[in-house]
């Protein structure tokens, strides 16, 4: 069986690595680091979001939904509704002791 795929509804995982990402009021948040892709439904479930540090150092990621994210063509890079506070607050890193990251309640 074959599923006709269109180019402009699919993106390379390499691609979508490096994005940047963006608040609703436009500014950088930080970039896309890594996704985590569901084993089962092989959909993504995560984007693993780097954020601060200075050249690599001390910069922290920070898993979120991937349904949270959407891509905004005018800043090229995708739109979350989170704050710097909100992610200073977030889980770390994704998969921490096997299980899900969650986002804090405020961020949903």
């Amino acid at each position: 069986m074959t599923i006709p795929v269109s180019a402009q509804d699919v993106i390379s995982s390499d691609r979508v690595e490096g994005t940047h990402v963006y608040n609703s009021s436009g500014d950088r948040l930080g970039t896309i680091d890594d996704l985590m892709i569901d084993k089962v439904s092989g959909q993504v479930r995560y984007a693993i979001m780097a954020f601060g540090g200075f050249l690599g150092i001390g910069t922290e990621t920070h898993p979120v939904p991937w349904s949270m994210l959407k891509y905004d063509t005018a800043l090229d890079g995708y739109v979350v509704p989170l704050d710097e506070a909100t992610l200073e607050r977030a889980p770390r890193n994704a998969g921490d002791k096997g299980l899900p990251p969650t986002m804090p309640a405020t961020a949903r």
